[in-house]
């Protein structure tokens, strides 16, 4: 409840450094052919802030759940007998001669986990330098630096077919290099074990956290819901990222070509010609599930392309966030 005359404080802050951001030392130059540090500079402005209440045990610039007295105010309530006095708001007494206490929200830190599909299909790369692993790798990468920057703690998990790596969320600055080198190290293949690892991800992971999944989707959208449900049922934030290829979106190959499933035996060639609107009719379908999954659990949806400009889908996300923040 807010009090009469008084505006509740606006806990919003403008694109920049949150006021009570500490900033924390990192390798300059962590060592991984993915990371761009010219990128990680200017998004070096930008706070990974999550949009609901965060558990932690160091001090942050994420809301806890818990109420208390803290660095930030939140709102008013009426007084109950037994109340802390020292958090009464006597000037607000002297103008309506009634009893109102602070509250306050803490600030916490924030847990951040990478999920990145490593199964076959993310391996395509067509015509450009990257596979759409590899650009999971950049995008990821950078959100693990500015996570460890803030003072926030990250972890990782890659999964394909049954290889798997997985860190455990830390926050400590060396912590940094170690997800760049299992992120380096692991190889794609296999099928798609995405589903299997989100419902182990819910099970272990018991406080909240932001969990960040890299991935093309291609699997059966009907078997990966109730993994996304079981994420966001443990009351974790989920951000997903899909990436796809340009050709994967707009089919545009010109001439007879060899397709090669690469999580299955199946090896054919085409006219693309003459598959071009029925492939594209079922992609979209497919790509519509997706998003009404998205919308009905509460997931934040990003497309990004292979060879595009991921600074901007960062950027865009970032700032998103810290306005919702």
């Amino acid at each position: 409840m807010s009090s009469p005359g008084h505006r509740r404080s606006d806990s919003r802050q403008p694109i920049g450094i949150h006021p009570s951001q500490t900033i924390h030392p990192v390798t300059e130059n962590p060592s991984t052919p993915f990371f761009n540090p010219d990128i990680a500079a200017r998004l070096s402005g930008y706070a990974l802030q999550s949009r609901q209440p965060k558990e932690g045990s160091m001090s942050g610039i994420h809301k806890s759940p818990h109420r208390g007295a803290s660095v930030e105010f939140s709102e008013y309530r009426d007084y109950v007998p037994g109340d802390d006095l020292r958090r009464l708001d006597w000037r607000v007494f002297a103008k309506t001669d009634r009893f109102y206490m602070k509250e306050f929200e803490a600030e916490t830190n924030l847990r951040g986990y990478l999920v990145l599909d490593a199964s076959g299909s993310m391996n395509y790369r067509g015509s450009l330098a990257d596979s759409k692993f590899d650009h999971s790798r950049r995008i990821a990468s950078i959100l693990a630096y500015l996570l460890i920057r803030q003072g926030d703690a990250v972890g990782v998990q890659l999964t394909g077919g049954e290889a798997s790596a997985e860190l455990p969320s830390m926050r400590k600055p060396s912590h940094l290099q170690q997800v760049f080198q299992t992120m380096t190290d692991f190889q794609c293949g296999g099928t798609n074990s995405l589903s299997a690892t989100l419902h182990k991800l819910a099970e272990t992971s018991r406080r909240r956290a932001l969990v960040m999944i890299f991935s093309d989707f291609f699997t059966d959208i009907d078997e990966l819901l109730p993994a996304l449900q079981h994420v966001r049922h443990q009351k974790h934030e989920v951000a997903l990222f899909e990436i796809l290829h340009p050709r994967e979106v707009d089919f545009d190959f010109q001439k007879s070509t060899r397709f090669k499933d690469l999580e299955g035996p199946a090896d054919v060639v085409v006219e693309p010609s003459m598959v071009r609107q029925q492939y594209l009719h079922f992609f979209n379908l497919h790509v519509e599930k997706l998003r009404k999954a998205a919308r009905e659990f509460d997931l934040e949806l990003r497309r990004s392309l292979v060879g595009g400009d991921y600074e901007k889908v960062l950027v865009d996300f970032l700032a998103q966030r810290m306005r919702r923040g």
